[in-house]
């Protein structure tokens, strides 16, 4: 029987937006996840995302019969990151694919960031709540987003697929982003600094993807992360959407962490 594989997807990317990389991982593995994190009342978003932690082990708990391999980008990253820690019982091991998991003093800078009100000048967060949130259809919103730099080096089939699976009716016949600007926006003003006092109580096999052009984290940041949860760092071609710029290249080297991790059981 295929291992199973719980994905979790970055902040504002429904999972729906990684299907090209996630058909590759459902050739080798039982592949799950939770389509838009942060969006049940339950779960409510707040600082270092412990709801969010909680609705990831919840879905876990109830999804898969046998514990899993957990693959996060980003935000995703995260979520695998403090689940396996939480919840060692639900994880064969974790593959986190450039989440912000700063040393020690960087994220001393983001809880002052976040004291101070100054976060929204350190994350991607800044212009979330103005951003356009409404298309006549699926291909205009391909249009406006192909045209943003942010999206120039996607795949293209993964620019479709945002247009999507990240989208859905705006209740007027045209199309809404999917995850909601709100939400996006509140995901970032509590961006987590507390990780580093986890330190040593990651006990699952862990890898850290980081994209070789990305600057999320610095190469002081990986030292840390290797020397006090024991994650063997791995790189990957691309800027911090990697899995949206090389989805089959992705998907194929996790396959080969997964495969190795495997093997080391």
């Amino acid at each position: 029987m295929q291992p199973y594989l719980h994905f979790a997807h970055a902040n504002s990317f429904p999972a729906g937006t990684y299907r090209k990389m996630l058909a590759v991982l459902e050739g080798h593995y039982q592949v799950g996840y939770l389509d838009t994190v942060g969006h049940n009342p339950a779960f409510p978003v707040s600082d270092c995302w412990p709801h969010l932690v909680r609705e990831t082990i919840a879905f876990i708990e109830t999804h898969y019969p046998a514990p899993v391999y957990g693959v996060g980008h980003s935000l995703g990253g995260f979520m695998m990151f403090y689940a396996a820690i939480l919840r060692p019982d639900l994880f064969r091991g974790i593959v986190i694919l450039d989440s912000p998991l700063m040393g020690p003093m960087r994220s001393h800078g983001i809880w002052l960031a976040k004291k101070l009100g100054f976060i929204h000048k350190l994350t991607p967060g800044k212009n979330t709540l103005q951003r356009r949130d409404s298309w006549a259809d699926e291909a205009r919103m391909y249009d406006y987003f192909a045209r943003k730099a942010l999206f120039a080096r996607w795949d293209p089939d993964c620019l479709a697929d945002y247009a999507r699976y990240g989208s859905e009716d705006n209740g007027k016949g045209g199309r809404r982003l999917k995850f909601r600007p709100q939400i996006e926006h509140a995901i970032y003003q509590t961006l987590p600094h507390d990780h580093p006092s986890y330190r040593g109580q990651l006990k699952v096999p862990g890898v850290f993807v980081a994209g070789t052009q990305s600057g999320v984290l610095k190469a002081g940041d990986l030292r840390w992360m290797q020397h006090h949860f024991g994650l063997k760092v791995v790189h990957q071609n691309g800027t911090h959407l990697f899995p949206m710029e090389h989805p089959v290249e992705t998907g194929r080297h996790i396959v080969d962490i997964i495969g190795r991790m495997e093997a080391a059981r």
